[in-house]
């Protein structure tokens, strides 16, 4: 993936708009874009959590910062007409399955409405010139098959996560189709991406953090499915593969447009067993225990990728394997913990990955 130094050269001195730049996903997004020269813009409603990656990076120093929510259409709107972004990452988002349970309308009027409120707003918008629209690979229609899905693939959802981002695919479709397609220097797509993992992650009801915090406070943790597997991934991964994305679509919007998979290779899922073990492994003490699942509450055990266009046509693939990723997420919190600065700490992990790539 020699390719992505050269991509990241794209983003200096070009607007681009981070939503959901407070998340986990999002902070790290907008500390590379900043460290690539960009100006970056970001629209979240709240910090999610306390601790939180944005604030002890201190983004809000470095991008320029507006909280807003994208329920709100004026919001998100006026954002838009005052930054006047070239580019767009679509991070925002209720992003967990066990809140889509206890509050589905909350979830659907932020995956489902929230996309509309943006796409809206990014209808008229003639400055820009990439979207790149994030939702997740819970949107395809699981059947529980060993076989990576590709983007092809139907999609759908038994669970109102699953559904919001299914239908917030559709919706991005028909815009797309609608609206932006005419658009000869506009490129538009979607990404899906699996569970991601990495240092700055303090969410509730995510493995690492929880592992961490019992790790950390000398707790066994607690997990529920334990050999349920996942596609994880470093957070460096999907991200490189959106900013990859993003630089293609600036220059060919209609070879790159439409659906994407960024995921690891279908023989490169571990179990949530193998990840707690490795975390205990690297952190160098712990335990764990196997709590009880909710049977109430449906949760797919087993989810896998095709990201074979993204290999073929962008040149992108993993770089970090299982060891070493597990090594990189879990020594980020040791080694912030040990009192290392957090723009210095986070800016290596991604100097070292960029490294990688070439």
């Amino acid at each position: 993936m020699a390719r992505l130094a050269d991509a990241l050269h794209t983003f200096a001195g070009r607007r681009v708009l981070v939503t959901g730049n407070t998340g986990f996903k999002g902070s790290w997004l907008s500390y590379w874009l900043h460290l690539a020269g960009a100006d970056v813009y970001g629209f979240s409603r709240d910090v999610p959590t306390s601790p939180s990656h944005f604030s002890l990076l201190g983004l809000s120093e470095l991008t320029t910062h507006r909280f807003g929510d994208l329920r709100d259409a004026g919001a998100i709107a006026t954002a838009v007409n005052d930054v006047r972004p070239e580019f767009v990452f679509h991070l925002a988002a209720q992003a967990t399955v066990r809140q889509s349970y206890l509050d589905p309308k909350e979830t659907f009027d932020t995956n489902v409405g929230g996309a509309v409120n943006l796409l809206e707003a990014l209808r008229n918008c003639d400055s820009l010139r990439a979207l790149v629209f994030i939702t997740s690979d819970k949107c395809y229609l699981n059947v529980e098959t060993s076989r990576g899905y590709s983007e092809n693939d139907p999609l759908g959802g038994v669970d109102p996560y699953s559904c919001s981002k299914a239908a917030a695919e559709h919706v991005l479709s028909a815009y797309s189709h609608s609206y932006f397609a005419h658009r000869q220097t506009l490129g538009c797509a979607s990404t899906r991406a699996g569970n991601v993992i990495g240092g700055g992650d303090w969410a509730p009801d995510r493995i690492i953090p929880d592992c961490v915090r019992s790790l950390s406070d000398g707790r066994s943790i607690q997990i529920r499915s334990p050999q349920a597997t996942r596609p994880w991934q470093h957070v460096l991964e999907p991200l490189s593969g959106y900013l990859l994305l993003a630089s293609a679509l600036s220059t060919s919007p209609q070879k790159f447009a439409g659906a994407w998979n960024f995921g690891p290779r279908e023989d490169a899922a571990h179990s949530v067993k193998e990840v707690v073990e490795k975390s205990i492994s690297v952190w160098g003490s712990g335990n764990f225990t196997v709590e009880s699942a909710n049977p109430q509450l449906h949760e797919s055990t087993l989810l896998h990728l095709n990201a074979q266009r993204a290999e073929t046509e962008l040149g992108w693939k993993t770089q970090w394997h299982f060891d070493e990723m597990m090594q990189n997420t879990i020594g980020w919190y040791k080694q912030l913990a040990a009192g290392e600065d957090v723009r210095r700490l986070t800016a290596r992990h991604i100097e070292q990955y960029v490294v990688a790539c070439q």
